[in-house]
Formats: structure tokens, C-alpha cells, sequence
């Protein structure tokens, strides 16, 4: 039933939203223009708030319909901890979808609903300590590690060892997804995002 909820998530997971609304805007795929990633910044980056958000709750949908559906109608047996599964699986296939050999987005949005699915008080904690993280040092990947890091320390404590460890293997696969800005990080080469000047500009933009 785990490896199930896994695959369900994947199958879900395949679907980036981001390639739909660059096909759509551009027929090309999205990992073909701006920075080549199929997520919510590079659909702001290319085509306005309005498709970024598009990609976003695309994102968050098709991670919360297989967590649900794994929990409530396929393995309920599983109780809570199928969201978690669903989600890894989730993040999985939005990271290495098959159809596109295996190159995918970083599973940011995907990962932040799942957490927060499968438990809002600390998932909520969570992703506004990756936001405050993002903020405070500029680096979406310092952001988006912060996430499940602490997610995953405050599981151990309350969760139990199942949820733990497949908090570890979705926080795993979060540094595999950033391990090329990681690199940069440490290199002194990665750029910082100016995510309140730039949401600034683009209220300018749209009031222009």
C-alpha cells in the first residue's frame, strides 16, 4: 500500500503545470525558456503574476488530490501518514517525470502542500520559516530547504518514526533537486532573488 500511495503521487507528479501554461502561452516547453525550470518563478519571470499563479495552484492541486485520495478513498488503513507518501511521490514526479527523461522542477509548491496536508499547525511553521529563510538570505534553494528541515525535526518529535522517515526521504530528494544551487551557494556564484523589489515592480507593471 506505500509503494502505491508512492506511485499514485508520482503519476500525479508528472504533470507540470508549468509546461502546460508554456505550451499554451509560447508552444514551447518550459524548460526551454527563462531559467529552464517548470515553476512558479520562472512563469512570473516569463509571462506575469497571473500565469505564475496559475503554475502554483496547479501545483498545489495535483499534490492534493492524490494525498487525499490515498487517505480517504484508496488506503485509508494507511491513516495519515498515506498523505505523506502521496506527497513524497508527489514531488517525486514533479522532480524526474518520466515523459520529459526525467527532468522536472524542484518541487518547492509540491512539498510545502504536502507538509501542510499532513499536518496544517506545523506545515504552516514550516513554510513560513522557508519564506523567512528566503527573505532573510535572498537564496530560493536556502528557502526551500528550510521547509522540510525543520518539518522534518518537528515530526520526530511529535509523529512518530514512520512519518520521520519518509519525511527524511522527501527532504533527501529536496537537496538532490537544488543540489546545483547548493553548489553555486558554496561557490559564491548562485544570484539572489529580490522577491520584494521584484513583486514591487511587477505592481508597478500592472498598475502601468
Amino acid at each position: 500500500m506505500r509503494f502505491l500511495c508512492v506511485v499514485v503521487g508520482y503519476l500525479s507528479g508528472c504533470f507540470l503545470t508549468a509546461e502546460a501554461v508554456s505550451r499554451r502561452k509560447t508552444g514551447k516547453s518550459a524548460c526551454e525558456i527563462g531559467s529552464r525550470n517548470p515553476g512558479f518563478a520562472n512563469m512570473v519571470e516569463s509571462f506575469g503574476l497571473k500565469w505564475g499563479v496559475v503554475t502554483l495552484l496547479g501545483d498545489v492541486l495535483k499534490t492534493a488530490v492524490p494525498c487525499v485520495l490515498c487517505r480517504y478513498v484508496f488506503f485509508p488503513s494507511l491513516g495519515r501518514t498515506a498523505v505523506l507518501y502521496a506527497g513524497v511521490g508527489t514531488a517525486l514526479g514533479h522532480g524526474f517525470p518520466f515523459w520529459n527523461r526525467f527532468r522536472g522542477g524542484r518541487s518547492v509548491a509540491v512539498t510545502d502542500t504536502y507538509v501542510f496536508l499532513f499536518s496544517p499547525p506545523l506545515g504552516l511553521l514550516a513554510d513560513v520559516a522557508g519564506l523567512g529563510a528566503l527573505l532573510a538570505t535572498g537564496y530560493p534553494a536556502v528557502g526551500a530547504l528550510t521547509t522540510p528541515v525543520l518539518y522534518l525535526l518537528l515530526i520526530f518529535r511529535v509523529k512518530g518514526t514512520e512519518a520521520s522517515c519518509v519525511m527524511l526521504a522527501g527532504t533527501a530528494l529536496l537537496f538532490v533537486l537544488h543540489r546545483d544551487s547548493l553548489w553555486r551557494i558554496a561557490h559564491g556564484t548562485e544570484p539572489k532573488t529580490r522577491l520584494i523589489a521584484k513583486w514591487k515592480g511587477l505592481s508597478q507593471r500592472r498598475r502601468g
